[in-house]
């Protein structure tokens, strides 16, 4: 009775303005951190890489075998911070877990820089569910700081918690 499936490093990917070029870079930016779990989700290659791939003309053949355990299984995530990009050049980039973006000027950031966005999480989680409407596994998430013991060996963490 094990649901088995795989993760995502998940975080929405917001347009820095309504500007119809930041707006399609953000669709761009999601595309590109859901293609592995499109694949796995839905059981079979996106429409969107198919047709990069003919343009790049790339070829990839899939079994029966193959799509028959792609429709099988189940998104786990870890949400650690939103993304926001912009195509204009300007502003400032802030860090990432594993990706820096343009800094969100609605957003506070932690010390090392990581956008601080709990509602961000909502929207992430309601995008993938709506997207493969599977159960989702929350694998990590929380609030990356530089912890400091006190002397009596326990961390003071009200920061993350707020």
């Amino acid at each position: 009775d094990c649901q088995v499936g795989c993760m995502i490093a998940a975080g929405s990917v917001y347009p820095y303005s309504c500007r119809p070029e930041d707006v399609w870079e953000s669709m761009q930016k999601d595309r590109e951190a859901y293609f592995f779990i499109d694949v796995q989700a839905r059981g079979a290659y996106p429409t969107y890489a198919k047709k990069l791939w003919e343009r790049e003309g790339i070829t990839v053949d899939v079994t029966e075998e193959d799509a028959h355990i792609l429709k099988e299984n189940t998104a786990a995530l870890s949400y650690y911070n939103s993304r926001c990009v912009r195509t204009d050049g300007q502003g400032e980039a802030t860090g990432g877990n594993v990706f820096a973006s343009a800094k969100n000027p609605y957003l506070m950031c932690s010390q090392w820089g990581w956008p601080i966005d709990p509602m961000g999480f909502r929207i992430t989680l309601n995008a993938l569910y709506d997207r493969y409407e599977k159960p989702l596994f929350v694998v990590e998430n929380g609030l990356g700081a530089v912890d400091v013991l006190t002397p009596e060996r326990t961390v003071l963490d009200d920061y993350r918690i707020d």
